[in-house]
């Protein structure tokens, strides 16, 4: 299709089309280092994992929520659209009438379409205040900690989210970057909203090129490209804070601390040292201290700390060292760290957290957001930190903390899913099994046969990005794309969009859903938003006809690179922060206030529920590192040929050192089997010296597939480590999950492997073989 653009999260392709059929995506001749995602697309859209209609489980066309035991493990029966909507519509409107709308809850939490429009999460969520609200979940499983601590230390998430120090300021000015989670280019294929240009990869050789010198500190020594000639020191995993505290301790009683940094820029110093010097406890934090708990060497702290304190340094945390226990205190104990080096604000130094998580990290943003489809207000105040679904299913009625509030787990009658996965994200899969039985109805629009889709009792096949109008939006190069329609959609699947409008038209509500406009009415109507959105800041978009036709719109971002917190530097009191000290809280009265042991007023060494210095580590020796794939986005297009090429033996690859395969008798090529208390999955087995010794690197998002659908305890046969995680949250500040605090144990798997079936379909009864729908569906 000429001029025809797809944005999507992991870059933005143009389509090759031929009799109606997409036959490739073709990346942009400009993208430096576009990403190979982009070729899973193509084959996906029919293959047998396509939900070719819509489906509603077996028992519960006959026995409604008294079946819900049977969830995930019944075949499904096809229905027509008129049939589906009207049994979703009547489910919705039962559930409101008998129980309220708080016993809704409104998933949606996921990457779903890089578009403005038919955005699943925005989509249902307007739908669902339509018909009277919901409860839903805050914050995110990226970086639920940051988002919840970074308002109570700087007074906002910059440095998180967005407004990182940018990448130019950083080759001119850096000279030290140490990388705590090192600087995976692998995640910097995508980021929410699209890419158009994948420039991490040339950022980070320009930064080495002008001098800026490297220290990865990680259990994988993959986690800096090895171009840069990075310093690895492989830390015990989850020991980041301790490690930082003896590199404080080198500067405190080295004197190199900038004094009159803390003095102008910082509150609570005074209350954090005596931990720091251990005059509290008897227990100085020093250099032999904390090499007995991250295994690295003591003189090899005491230098580092004397490298960033005599080189313009930045400290970058990567997003996953929060997701871990106590997860907030590598943040907090970085911001303090950078504090007493006192570069915050000046260029190429102070902290940033994310760099190379996404595309968008480092980069320059425009001073205006762009218009997003209008969720209304939700009128239920009920909510969940968003790591807590299976504890929120099991405990109704039971209180939990966040954030200084104490907050009641609500009683969930019906989930609504649209947009993500969680039978990926989510920890511990067994026990969200078991949770995901207790509502009385679970809906899930969703185009493929994930776990999700398996684990429901309504199906509502939705479109793809391909096949629907959009409008895309690259918001921090900037890139503007009319995402056409490229190829008409597979089976009867249909727009997120239409499956609510004729939903809500059950309720009575279309009108108020819809306003009256279609796709391309909706569509255009964001794009005039942007137009005026652009206007005011200079820059002048063409009218929607001559932006449609053309397929994009380019322009440059002539915003000044800047430093995070560069204002607050030059004048701390004109430009104070958004704190109760409007500084930098290095000591929170606030935080401390909540009375949390578990996240006390500054930060401080606490041991992991589960890590290799701790007891369970004699039964468990191996620590899981669930990180982020490679060949895909999570979970998304984990059934397209990029993922399903770097599988071995058919299963998710998981690296072992060298070392630890010896012990156990395992070689490159071999089947699998990680297992712990919680559960157990097969693998394919590569080996490398790249993975410190006691660690195994299994990335997230391969489908869940255990050997008996439904059964809590059955063995995963594809290598989800969500079997393996702990579902418990950081701390009762943020709740956030800890993901990469999993301790397992690892054997060659000596039985014949079973086949893998995550992608294909469920059973699914011929029409002669279902259930009479005809008291059902009136």
């Amino acid at each position: 299709m000429a001029n025809s653009v797809t944005l999507t999260h992991w870059g933005t392709y143009r389509p090759e089309v031929q009799d109606g059929r997409l036959l490739a995506m073709a990346p942009l001749a400009e993208d430096p280092s576009p990403s190979p995602i982009g070729n899973s697309i193509p084959g996906t859209l029919n293959d047998p994992a396509r939900i070719a209609q819509p489906m509603v489980r077996a028992g519960f066309l006959t026995n409604g929520a008294a079946s819900r035991v049977q969830r995930g493990s019944e075949p499904f029966v096809p229905v027509s659209w008129a049939e589906a909507t009207a049994l979703a519509a009547r489910e919705l409107d039962r559930v409101r009438r008998e129980h309220g709308n708080k016993a809704i809850f409104g998933g949606s939490y996921g990457w779903a379409s890089a578009g403005r429009f038919h955005h699943a999460q925005s989509q249902l969520h307007r739908f669902l205040n339509v018909a009277g609200g919901y409860t839903r979940s805050v914050n995110t499983h990226s970086h639920a900690a940051a988002e919840v601590l970074l308002p109570h230390l700087i007074g906002n998430q910059d440095g998180m989210g967005g407004r990182h120090t940018a990448w130019p300021l950083i080759r001119d000015h850096t000279r030290l970057f140490v990388a705590f989670g090192g600087l995976p280019v692998k995640n910097a294929q995508v980021s929410a909203g699209g890419v158009s240009q994948h420039r991490v990869p040339d950022r980070l050789r320009e930064c080495r090129a002008a001098g800026t010198d490297f220290v990865n500190i990680s259990p994988l020594g993959s986690d800096v490209a090895p171009e840069l000639g990075a310093d690895w020191l492989p830390v015990r995993p989850n020991t980041d804070t301790a490690l930082m505290l003896g590199v404080a301790h080198t500067l405190e009683v080295e004197g190199l601390t900038d004094r009159a940094f803390l003095a102008r820029y910082t509150t609570g110093f005074e209350k954090f040292l005596p931990y720091l010097t251990g005059t509290v406890d008897g227990q100085p934090k020093d250099a032999d201290w904390a090499a007995a708990i991250c295994g690295i060497e003591a003189d090899v702290i005491r230098n580092l700390a004397r490298r960033m304190a005599g080189s313009r340094t930045m400290i970058s945390v990567a997003w996953s060292l929060q997701r871990a226990s106590h997860g907030e205190q590598p943040l907090w104990m970085a911001i303090t760290l950078a504090s007493m080096l006192g570069q915050i604000g000046l260029p190429g130094g102070g902290f940033g957290f994310g760099y190379a998580a996404a595309n968008r990290v480092g980069n320059t943003e425009l001073p205006f957001s762009w218009p997003a489809l209008p969720q209304f207000r939700n009128p239920v105040p009920d909510f969940i930190p968003v790591a807590r679904l299976a504890d929120m299913l099991l405990n109704p009625g039971v209180p939990f903390d966040y954030n200084g509030g104490r907050y009641t787990y609500p009683d969930i009658r019906m989930v609504w899913w649209a947009g993500g996965n969680p039978f990926h994200h989510q920890q511990d899969l067994n026990k969200l099994l078991t949770a995901w039985r207790k509502p009385e109805v679970v809906v899930v629009q969703e185009p493929w046969w994930n776990a999700t889709a398996r684990h429901a009792d309504i199906v509502l096949p939705c479109t793809t990005t391909v096949e629907r109008n959009d409008l895309g939006i690259a918001k921090a190069e900037p890139y503007l794309v009319a995402m056409r329609k490229v190829v008409e959609p597979a089976g009867a699947a249909r727009d997120d969009y239409d499956i609510l409008s004729d939903i809500a038209g059950h309720l009575g509500l279309r009108e108020a859903f819809t306003e009256g406009r279609d796709e391309m009415g909706w569509v255009r109507h964001l794009y005039e938003g942007s137009r005026e959105a652009a206007a005011v800041h200079g820059h002048a978009l063409p009218d929607f006809e001559t932006f449609w036709k053309a397929g994009e719109f380019r322009f440059e971002n002539s915003v000044p690179h800047r430093s995070l917190l560069q204002e607050f530097r030059a004048d701390p009191e004109a430009d104070r922060l958004r704190t109760p000290s409007g500084r930098i809280e290095i000591f929170s009265e606030k935080i401390a206030g909540f009375g949390y042991d578990c996240c006390p007023g500054h930060a401080v060494w606490i041991e992991p529920d589960e890590w290799l210095g701790g007891v369970a580590a004699a039964r468990y020796p191996l620590h899981l590192i669930s990180n982020q794939p490679a060949t895909r986005l999570h979970s998304q297009l984990d059934n397209g040929s990029v993922s399903r090429s770097s599988k071995v033996a058919e299963r998710e690859p998981a690296s072992f050192n060298p070392d630890d395969a010896k012990k156990r008798g395992i070689k490159a090529g071999d089947v699998v089997r990680l297992f712990n208390d919680r559960g157990a999955c097969l693998v394919g087995a590569i080996l490398s010296p790249l993975v410190a010794p006691g660690t195994v690197q299994l990335a997230t998002g391969a489908w869940y597939d255990p050997v008996e659908l439904g059964r809590v305890g059955a063995l995963d046969r594809h290598g989800n480590p969500n079997v393996l995680t702990l579902d418990r949250p950081t701390s009762r500040l943020a709740q956030a999950p800890i993901a990469h605090s999993a301790l397992i144990e690892a054997e060659r798997f000596t039985e014949t492997p079973p086949d893998v079936a995550a992608f294909l379909p469920p059973p699914i009864l011929a029409a002669k073989d279902s259930p009479d729908m005809t008291m059902e569906m009136t």
